[in-house]
C-alpha cells in the first residue's frame, strides 16, 4: 500500500496505441498504429524517447549522516504493482530497517511516493525529485534507513534521502545501465534474391537497422526504424522493385533501438 500519494500532473492511464489504419498500394501493405495518450485529462502525444533502467538490474546509492544509513535501491518497473512488489521485497531485505521508503515514475506520467513513517515530505518527495531530475521514467527507488540513533530534523533528512538516491542514480550510470528506449517500428521486406543486397542498402541508406533475415524462396528482411523515418524506405523500394515492392509495417512499440 501506499499511505502517502503524492502527485503532480498525474496521468493514471498507461498509453495506448489507436488501431492502425490498413491500405494496399501496389503489393505494400501498411498496419501502423501511433500512439496517442489514453483516458480523459492526459492530452499530448507519447515523448519519442525516454530513459530508464535496464530491466533485471538493481543500482545501489548509500548515504551516512551521524550513523544513519540511508539505502537507495533503484530497479526498473513497469507498473504501480511491480513498484509495490520493489518496496515489498526490500522490507523483506531489510526486516530490520526503521524505514523502507518508495518513489517511482512510470512512463505514462504516474508519479507516486511515499514517506513510509518519515516526517511529511522530507523522504519520499526528494527521492521523487531525483528520479525527475535525471529525466527518469518507469523506474523504482526504494530507500531504506537504518536509524543511528540521532534525529536529523527535516533538513537533514532531505539532504540524506536525496543523497542516497543521487548515489543509486549515479550507480546506474557508471555500470551503463540506463538506457535511452526509442519509439521503434518493426518493418519486414521481401525481395527476390537478385534485389537483395541493393534492398539491404535501402535499409541502412534511410536509417534502418536490420534484425535478422529469412532465406526462403525469396528473402525476408526484419528490419527496425526510429518511429516516421520508414517513410523514407517505400518510396525507394518502389522503385527498385518497380511498383512490386512486398512490405509490412508493424506497430510501434519501445525499446533499445
Amino acid at each position: 500500500m501506499w499511505p502517502e500519494v503524492l502527485r503532480a500532473g498525474v496521468c493514471t492511464a498507461r498509453a495506448q496505441r489507436r488501431p492502425g489504419a490498413g491500405a494496399i498500394s501496389g503489393r505494400y501493405l501498411v498496419m501502423h498504429g501511433v500512439p496517442r495518450w489514453s483516458g480523459s485529462g492526459c492530452g499530448g502525444a507519447m515523448a519519442e524517447s525516454y530513459f530508464t533502467m535496464r530491466a533485471g538490474v538493481e543500482a545501489t546509492g548509500e548515504f551516512v549522516d551521524r550513523k544513519s544509513r540511508f539505502i537507495a535501491q533503484l530497479v526498473h518497473v513497469e507498473s504501480a504493482d511491480e513498484a509495490q512488489a520493489h518496496q515489498a521485497a526490500m522490507r523483506a531485505r531489510h526486516y530490520d530497517a526503521r524505514h523502507n521508503v518508495p518513489a517511482f515514475i512510470l512512463v505514462d506520467g504516474t508519479e507516486r511516493a511515499s514517506d513510509d513513517g518519515e516526517p511529511q515530505r522530507t523522504s519520499g518527495m526528494p527521492a521523487l525529485e531525483v528520479l525527475r531530475g535525471a529525466g527518469l521514467k518507469d523506474v523504482c527507488c526504494v530507500t531504506t534507513r537504518y536509524f543511528g540513533g540521532t534525529l536529523l530534523g527535516p533538513g537533514g533528512l532531505v539532504r540524506a534521502y536525496t543523497a542516497a538516491a543521487q548515489a543509486a542514480v549515479q550507480a546506474a550510470r557508471d555500470a551503463g545501465d540506463i538506457v535511452e528506449m526509442t519509439s521503434v517500428v518493426p518493418v519486414d521486406v521481401a525481395v527476390p534474391y537478385p534485389q537483395y543486397e541493393q534492398a539491404l542498402r535501402l535499409v541502412g541508406d534511410t536509417g534502418g537497422k536490420v534484425v535478422s533475415t529469412d532465406y526462403t524462396d525469396e528473402v525476408l528482411i526484419h528490419a527496425a526504424y526510429r518511429e516516421g523515418d520508414e517513410s523514407a524506405l517505400v518510396p525507394k523500394l518502389r522503385e527498385l522493385m518497380a511498383g512490386r515492392e512486398q512490405v509490412v509495417v508493424g506497430t510501434p512499440g519501445f525499446t533499445e533501438f
